[in-house]
């Protein structure tokens, strides 16, 4: 099966052992998709947070940050990414906090529920696995509210503008008698983006530019976003979706994804067991812009709830693969026979 990408070197290396701490980017996914087909953890830093230079193709939609087999690593691996640069000159002028890991206290902590994607629809064993998770949560005190993303309807459209347009960008670059040594989806990518004008370029920057607006208060009303990473589960190696999904695009199954490139807040995957195929499983936190330390203190919280679900420094998993599955419990939901509320409804959702 595929690790995903882009980053799925990155991923396959750490899932094997082959070294402690490596690079991802994410431009919509890229960091997060493979670390969730590949069982380990993948960081997206706010936007900013890790300098970058030259500047991508795609704009601030292009993040750069750690992957590794704990949280603990994917931190160290950020603290020493993290800092100012002058030649970026899109990163904010006030520095980030260095991130020290701390305990997440669950009690009072208000969680929205990302259930349903942009497009499609999720896999029922990753359903199952993530919800599980959340009622643990829900037992450790947390309130969990079933929320949609403000302006969920309209985010692939604004995204894949985003992408054509950026493909078209970087194509420019490439000698034109060299473009028929380049992957064709990409030239076809290209294509598109070249159809699109300047007008059309920046109506959705301005759409994209409320979205991310109304993601910082979404941010504000509760102290993380959860979901699955990835609503499906890895799918045959040299295939862009899953076979008989009835999806068109890759951007479709990357719909918890690319949102977050838009909106520019910290998102973490972390493993989230396994589908009955032992396929992993990624579960998502996303906390506000700049938060990258709440973030990454709820997913080392996670890993101390959930220490089978993660690989040791030597490539392996504490269990063996038939004692995993989606429908693992952790350490609190094997000591408490207490029942599980029923998620509630955001009753103030905006969305389309």
């Amino acid at each position: 099966v595929t690790p995903g990408g882009s980053s799925g070197g990155a991923a396959a290396a750490a899932a094997s052992g082959a070294g402690v701490l490596h690079l991802g980017t994410d431009g919509g996914g890229s960091i997060r998709i493979p670390a969730c087909f590949t069982g380990i953890v993948g960081h997206k830093p706010s936007y900013g947070r890790v300098p970058a230079y030259p500047p991508s193709s795609f704009g601030t939609v292009a993040h750069i940050g750690p992957m590794a087999r704990t949280v603990a690593d994917a931190a160290a691996m950020l603290n020493a990414m993290s800092g100012r640069d002058l030649k970026d000159w899109t990163q904010s002028t006030q520095a980030f906090l260095e991130v020290s890991l701390h305990q997440v206290n669950w009690s009072e902590k208000r969680v929205g529920y990302w259930k349903t994607p942009c497009v499609g629809s999720v896999d029922p064993e990753i359903a199952v696995a993530v919800e599980a998770v959340l009622k643990d949560l829900e037992l450790a005190g947390a309130t969990i509210t079933e929320i949609r993303l403000p302006e969920q309807g309209d985010l692939l459209q604004i995204f894949l503008l985003y992408w054509f347009v950026g493909a078209a960008n970087r194509l420019s670059s490439i000698n034109p008698r060299d473009h028929a040594l380049l992957d064709p989806g990409f030239v076809n990518a290209a294509h598109i983006g070249q159809k699109y004008t300047a007008v059309e370029r920046m109506q959705a920057e301005q759409r994209r530019a409320a979205f991310g607006a109304k993601m910082d208060a979404l941010l504000e009303e509760f102290d993380y976003v959860m979901s699955p990473a990835v609503p499906v589960a890895a799918f045959d190696v040299g295939r862009d979706i899953p076979a008989g999904s009835g999806l068109e695009t890759s951007f479709e199954w990357s719909s918890f994804s690319f949102p977050i490139n838009l909106s520019q807040q910290p998102a973490c995957s972390v493993p989230c067991g396994f589908t009955s195929d032992d396929l992993p499983i990624g579960f998502q936190i996303i906390g506000a812009r700049g938060d990258d330390m709440g973030v990454l203190s709820a997913a080392l919280s996670y890993e101390q709830l959930y220490p089978d679900r993660f690989l040791t420094q030597e490539g392996t998993w504490p269990k063996v693969v038939g004692e995993r599955s989606c429908s693992s419990h952790s350490t609190l939901s094997r000591r408490s026979d207490r029942q599980h509320h029923p998620i509630k409804g955001n009753e103030n959702d905006q969305t389309t």
